[in-house]
């Protein structure tokens, strides 16, 4: 029996860079950090020769190619191994829709345990590039490439996208002091909606591909991101909040569906109470909001968001590991 744990991320600035559309053009950045919520996948001999797999469903098939989870099916097919397996997830969080790159986690997550499961170790990079081929070339998912490396990589870090598909994974640089201080301002809160990004990817993607002021909103989203490692590298925390202000407007702008008016409404009431930024995670339409608080207007961002899940976390410095190995 192998068990790998795989970290969720946040991602604060940059999002959408990482989509073909974009970063094929101009180069993408993504800021991000990798959080201790996380996705364990449990791979282990099965008796006979068939798959089983077990997540929200069930299936017991005779050979991995009849396997109905598309990233399952894809990872056994690509590493070569036909059955006499079985795999089953859980998660830290609800599974789907959250905005914290679940989905890239459990591949990314898989693909660590199968690796082991046949007595070989992988490397981050390529946990990382495995899990975009299956997931955006095998499976046809509109998505971009920043949660598969954040996942891969863990910890706090500027990931940029270049238009020939490479992928450079920067470390944030800066005092603990400084990412303690950041860690206790951010708080997060669970609308309680759940989507699938892939219609808002989507749509966004088509947009970009098409619209030269979707790509100039982007470039600024992007000018952003790397302004403000700019500013946390010298240790400076207070452009983090009117930028994750501007990048959100800018964000919503991108594709319709992004926000609702439930999430506007929860928006502005923690704005009201204090908050100096927020936004929603992912690509929109639900999952968590993240909103970044002084210590001493937390109380009333906390109560005026009193409908909301509020979900404490912490900054996670690793990435996907193998932690059982029976």
């Amino acid at each position: 029996m192998i068990i790998s744990q795989t970290p969720l991320r946040l991602s604060f600035l940059g999002g959408g860079s990482d989509l073909p559309a974009y970063y094929r053009r101009k180069g993408g950045a993504v800021l991000s950090t990798a959080i201790d919520k996380c996705v364990y996948v449990t791979v282990s001999r099965k008796f006979d020769d068939a798959v089983r797999v077990s997540y929200s469903r069930t299936e017991e098939v005779a050979e991995a190619s009849r396997v109905e989870h598309p990233i399952v099916r894809e990872a056994l097919g690509l590493l070569g191994i036909n059955g006499g397996i079985e795999i089953t997830s859980v998660a830290d969080i609800p599974a789907k829709g959250t905005g914290l790159g679940s989905s890239s986690s459990f591949s990314v997550g898989l693909l660590n345990a199968l690796h082991a499961y046949v007595g070989r170790h992988a490397s981050a990079e390529r946990l990382a590039e495995e899990a975009c081929d299956i997931e955006i070339n095998r499976c046809g998912e509109p998505i971009g490439k920043q949660d598969q490396f954040a996942a891969a990589f863990g910890g706090f870090n500027f990931i940029r996208f270049h238009a020939d598909e490479s992928v450079e994974v920067q470390k944030l640089m800066c005092r603990p002091e400084t990412l303690e201080e950041l860690q206790s301002m951010l708080m997060m809160f669970y609308t309680g909606i759940t989507r699938s990004a892939s219609a808002l990817l989507k749509e966004q993607s088509a947009n970009m591909a098409g619209e030269d002021e979707k790509i100039a909103t982007m470039d600024r989203m992007v000018a952003s991101a790397e302004s403000v490692l700019r500013d946390l590298q010298s240790n400076r925390l207070d452009t983090l909040g009117p930028a994750l202000e501007e990048s959100w407007q800018l964000k919503k702008s991108l594709a319709s569906g992004i926000t609702s008016p439930e999430i506007d409404g929860a928006h502005a009431a923690a704005i009201s109470a204090g908050a100096l930024g927020g936004k929603i995670l992912g690509a929109g339409g639900g999952g968590f909001l993240l909103f970044l608080v002084p210590q001493e207007k937390q109380a009333a961002v906390r109560e005026a968001l009193r409908k909301l899940r509020e979900t404490p976390f912490r900054f996670a410095r690793h990435g996907s590991r193998i932690i059982f190995v029976h």
